[in-house]
């Protein structure tokens, strides 16, 4: 019988970190398993819904058309945001974005963009004139730990499905009219650790990040590059930093495959 985390308080997580244990009784290694629910946000081009353990996170995109970036006058963009809802947690407070929304984003917005996995050209509607921009928000609705993954996961799915929206003469879009899908080359995936104790454990639960020392996560693709890391506060050596990407890989990979199902599905 596994117990919760909310009966610890964080010295028993080190400690038990230190004797190859976990609060929840998952494997260092083992990463939680999720649900995934698609298209429930009907107004979106597309969207997703991920429970992972206790981490529940809502991801959406919707399409704008702008007026393209001075340098880079034939491509679209996207456009990553992040909001965790005070109705997630008892620490989360409504307002202006927080740090912690901020880098949450940027890292999500980080793996996608630099693993090329949009041809940005293909979003251009007219060269210097006019193009698509992406806009993917998600949603903390209940943190449970590790929404960097969560909201890569919910992410990744929204692009799948993403539809885009057919235009009238003016450039204006026809609401629930569609010309095709948003097109991705690779898929993505972030994989977050923690060192507790001065163990390495995957896919952190709250308390599990707070008792940390360290925090580390590596976005990878399904054809085997790693497009970003991001490192938190604290240290890793570089055998740690090099074990961590070889299982960022085979996490990301596990969690693909059942991605993929369910969006199949």
């Amino acid at each position: 019988m596994r117990t919760t985390v909310l009966e610890y308080d964080l010295s028993k997580i080190v400690e038990l970190a230190r004797q190859g244990k976990r609060v929840d009784g998952r494997a260092f290694e083992e990463a939680r398993d999720f649900t995934l629910e698609l298209g429930m946000c009907k107004n979106a081009e597309s969207s997703a819904r991920i429970i992972m353990g206790e981490t529940q996170v809502i991801a959406g995109i919707k399409m704008g058309v702008d007026k393209p970036y001075p340098d880079n006058p034939d491509e679209g963009a996207i456009s990553c945001g992040a909001e965790l809802l005070a109705l997630a947690h008892s620490e989360y407070e409504a307002g202006p974005p927080s740090l912690d929304e901020i880098e949450i984003a940027r890292v999500v917005d980080r793996g996608i963009r630099e693993s090329k996995a949009i041809d940005f050209t293909k979003l251009c509607i007219k060269e210097g004139e006019s193009c698509w921009i992406a806009f993917m928000d998600f949603y903390a609705i209940n943190s449970g730990g590790n929404l960097f993954d969560a909201g890569s996961i919910a992410g990744l799915a929204a692009f799948l499905t993403a539809k885009i929206p057919k235009l009238d003469e003016n450039n204006k879009i026809i609401k629930h009219e569609y010309q095709g899908k948003l097109e991705l080359k690779r898929l993505p995936l972030l994989t977050t650790f923690v060192k507790i104790g001065g163990q390495i454990l995957v896919d952190p639960t709250y308390l599990e990040e707070k008792a940390s020392e360290a925090r580390f996560s590596v976005a990878t693709t399904d054809d085997g590059l790693m497009s970003a890391m991001q490192k938190g506060p604290g240290s890793f050596t570089l055998e740690e930093i090099n074990k961590m990407i070889d299982l960022g890989f085979k996490v990301a990979d596990e969690r693909r495959k059942k991605l993929l199902k369910e969006v199949k599905e």
